[in-house]
């Protein structure tokens, strides 16, 4: 294993887990800093008392077995080395007390990301981005419980033949995430400067992000915005939830709007302000209406309708026809990092939501038929 592998490699030792999530995008990131990059801790170490002044970069390659002392420069210069919580450079000197971090835009990886022959629906590509249609299913980084078979093992045989693209160097890859039943859009940055670039847009809010959500219930509204704080459920590590405390969780918001009203459920346009994990699931749980099949946050049983077995039966039908959060990221536009030109794309509703809300629309019309 080179220098440069072992610095981006999970350090996961014998006997230690890391935290226990069903999917790696539960983890809550370890850092936020003051540009929005969310950031994960994968080496830590405090300095001794009786510590000389030493710049961080001789500090972490004294350290990190088999790193090269220009890998630490590089990490530190992407912003993936932070001292007492604040990125540093490679000339920081190091002194008594301080914790040195080396963080990535990713969760620990407990093994090497395997290359994976995974089919990509490859919406574009050029020499600096690539946009991706993700399907219903497909975890996006290897967490707890799926070490392999990751959207990040499918980009990593994509890029297998191409030398400057380093699955696991976190200037690169992945700017932003969605969840693993979730199926849409996501944009991978091929160079750090586009990396950089897209990011500083997803914490600026210029880019342009439009989801495809069927919910329990109907809205007295057309369209509303949710506002909320979203934290960690203190009942249940597995889900987000709003928090009352305005010091507590992130700042969240959501713009929706009705698309269609099917009595019992209603299909609406989600337009997210920010990007919080889980954030429709937990605003729309919030407001009362849950997505339709969302086993996580109470959208898999009838929560709307009448008793009648016929009823009944409809909606297990429409279960099975899509078992899954009906959520999808139709749109995606950002100003690309090279060129400066306003780039959108648009990803058709896949078929199992497609049919879920044709059937809804056939018990709507026909007063009730399944």
């Amino acid at each position: 294993m080179t220098g440069e592998e072992e610095l981006l490699q999970d350090e996961t030792r014998p006997g230690e887990l890391p935290e226990t999530r069903d999917d790696a995008e539960c983890v809550e990131p370890d850092f936020v800093m003051s540009d929005g990059r969310e950031l994960f801790e994968h080496f830590r170490f405090e300095a001794d008392k009786g510590q000389q002044l030493l710049r961080v970069d001789k500090f972490l390659t004294e350290r990190l077995e088999r790193t090269s002392r220009n890998r630490v420069q590089q990490a530190a210069e992407a912003g993936c080395i932070i001292v007492n919580g604040k990125a540093v450079k490679s000339n920081y000197r190091v002194k008594p007390g301080d914790v040195v971090s080396v963080v990535m835009d990713r969760p620990r990886y407990e093994f090497e990301v395997v290359a994976e022959d995974i089919p990509l629906d490859i919406v574009y590509e050029d020499s600096t981005v690539l946009v991706v249609n993700k399907p219903a299913g497909l975890v996006v980084h290897p967490g707890h419980g799926n070490w392999t078979g990751t959207l990040v093992n499918a980009l990593a045989w994509h890029f297998k033949g191409n030398p400057d693209y380093d699955v696991n160097d976190p200037r690169l890859g992945l700017v932003h995430r969605i969840d693993k039943d979730t199926s849409g859009l996501l944009v991978v940055a091929k160079t750090p400067e586009a990396k950089t670039m897209l990011g500083k847009q997803f914490f600026e809010k210029t880019t342009r992000r439009e989801y495809v959500a069927l919910v329990w219930g109907d809205f007295t509204e057309d369209s509303g915005t949710i506002t909320g704080n979203i934290a960690r459920n203190p009942r249940n590590a597995l889900q987000m939830a709003v928090t009352q405390d305005p010091s507590k969780g992130k700042h969240a918001v959501t713009h929706w709007q009705v698309l269609e009203r099917f009595g019992y459920v209603t299909l609406v346009k989600c337009v997210l302000e920010t990007g919080r994990t889980h954030q429709i699931r937990v605003h729309m749980q919030h407001t009362g209406h849950p997505l339709f099949n969302d086993e996580r946050y109470g959208g898999d049983r009838i929560l709307k309708g009448n008793t009648s077995s016929n009823y009944k039966k409809f909606i297990e039908n429409c279960f099975a026809v899509c078992p899954r959060q009906a959520l999808h990221a139709r749109t995606l536009g950002f100003t690309h990092p090279d060129t400066g030109c306003q780039m959108d794309f648009e990803a058709s509703v896949p078929p199992d939501m497609q049919s879920l809300i044709e059937k809804w629309r056939t018990y709507r019309d026909g007063a009730g038929t399944i």
